[in-house]
């Protein structure tokens, strides 16, 4: 029996209602996959089929396919399953908006709408950003970098192998650098590897006459060399490279060089009768015997302590500070017959019984650092002791044998220098001094007058071998 198919005003306007409402689009197309694939219930009760919006998009296509197929009867035939279309979208988006973008196709032949319309609603990758584009970019050219360099080559072997020899590797140098070289640590008082030698000076017509001639000039030390001692075999050179070097004048070589010193060595002197050699850096006066492969004895201070060993050989680097309680040493002086040291430190001269190696007392009496001193001897056995300090004043000293305790001056120079004394020498009975006021004074011993000045000797003046000719700044002593 054959049912009409009546209206039902309810699902009419129910059916209305989602096609003004995008939002349940999406619900009527899963429906009608489900009927096409043959997964829909059947309903009870006939309806009246409306028109889609996706049927009116695609109104000029094959009508007889978008048509549901009904029987005999009226009924709705249930179709059998679609096959899979290979290269079907897996994801159906349900909005509409993405199908209108396109241009409206025919569905492919023997398919029906259903599926023609399905395919055309498949998800619409978003183009990349421009980032994203560059990042992908690099990605793909560092792969490719990777790629270009492992190459073949037709025989199968890689390029790098087929690539030529890498050079040959270099001979090992030195990691110090130059500066590190030469101000290698001279902790060591033995002999260094490349050791100083005497050269001749080559003499021109305008240097014979002269009254000062350079014959020799000695090379070793690697900076400006700031005092002298020499007999008649030995040299003895004392520099900022706080090494004081020992030259054989015979064969004009280098026999050892005194190392250890905590800063430059201001000061050297030699005794013939014992063989010992006195250095001072600091506040220190170092013993060395030169007999017995430069070994240092014994070490002084200047506030009169005495170490029996080499206090300063652990001093790897530079020290500029002084120990609390001691006072930067000038400079020293020894007694001809070798048996007392005098030593200039602070506004003071220290006495040194060098038989005992005991302090035995002060020369006093300057308001000022004495920076210079030499010692003679007189006719009665006393020791003839001149000074000279930053206070422009030299003085005068009578020291007897076994003097102790602090000693005032004899006499006192007048007129004095207008600044601080340099240097003082004896030269039988007179006395010559050089002062910071560039002038130079010649002086009577016996009647303790001034004979002469020369108020402008030297266009500067010149301290105790510190600022010497350009030959000792660079390190050399020219003899």
């Amino acid at each position: 029996m054959l049912l009409p198919i009546s209206e039902n005003p309810d699902y009419s306007s129910d059916e209305e209602g989602s096609l003004q409402s995008p939002g349940t689009e999406g619900s009527s197309l899963s429906s009608d996959l489900m009927k096409l694939c043959g997964e829909g219930k059947p309903k009870n009760k006939a309806r009246r089929r409306t028109t889609t919006q996706l049927e009116l998009l695609y109104a000029d296509s094959s009508e007889t396919a978008s048509d549901p197929v009904t029987g005999d009867n009226g009924f709705l035939i249930s179709l059998p399953p679609v096959p899979e279309v290979e290269g079907a979208p897996a994801i159906i988006e349900p909005s509409s908006s993405s199908v209108r973008d396109k241009e409206p196709q025919p569905p492919p032949s023997g398919l029906p709408s259903k599926i023609g319309s399905m395919t055309k609603q498949t998800s619409r990758v978003p183009e990349p950003s421009p980032s994203f584009r560059r990042k992908t970019y690099d990605r793909g050219g560092e792969k490719a970098g990777k790629t270009k360099e492992q190459k073949f080559s037709d025989s199968g072997t890689s390029e790098a192998s087929l690539s030529p020899p890498s050079s040959p590797t270099s001979r090992s140098r030195n990691e110090k650098n130059v500066f590190s070289r030469l101000t290698v640590s001279q902790g060591s008082s033995s002999c260094q590897q490349d050791k100083g030698i005497i050269n001749p000076f080559p003499t021109s017509k305008s240097n014979k006459t002269s009254l000062v001639q350079c014959m020799h000039i000695a090379e070793g030390h690697n900076k400006a060399v700031l005092c002298v001692d020499a007999t008649d075999d030995l040299l003895f050179t004392g520099s900022k490279d706080r090494t004081c070097k020992v030259w054989n004048l015979v064969t004009g070589q280098e026999i050892m060089s005194l190392g250890g010193h905590p800063n430059n060595v201001v000061s050297v002197k030699y005794c013939n009768y014992t063989s010992l050699v006195f250095t001072v850096s600091t506040s220190y006066i170092k013993v060395w015997d030169i007999r017995d492969s430069a070994k240092c004895i014994k070490t002084l201070t200047s506030s009169g302590q005495v170490m029996a060993w080499d206090s300063c050989a652990g001093s790897q680097s530079r020290t500029v500070t002084i120990p609390p309680g001691e006072n930067q040493i000038n400079q020293i002086a020894l007694k001809p017959t070798g048996t007392f040291l005098y030593a200039a430190a602070g506004n003071a001269v220290r006495m040194w019984d060098l038989k005992r190696f005991q302090s035995t007392g002060k020369l006093t009496g300057h308001l000022g650092p004495v920076m210079c001193l030499t010692v003679d001897q007189v006719a009665s056995g006393q020791d003839l002791i001149i000074t000279g300090s930053k206070d422009h004043y030299i003085k005068m000293f009578d020291i007897s044998e076994g003097a102790l305790g602090a000693i005032s001056p004899t006499h006192c120079f007048e007129p004095p220098h207008y600044d601080g004394i340099e240097a003082v020498v004896i030269s039988g009975d007179n006395l010559f001094s050089g002062s910071r006021d560039n002038g130079l004074k010649k002086w009577d011993l016996s009647r303790k007058d001034l004979l002469y000045q020369v108020p402008n000797a030297h266009k500067d003046w010149r301290p105790n071998g510190e600022d010497l000719e350009s030959s000792w700044l660079t390190g050399r002593a020219d003899i």
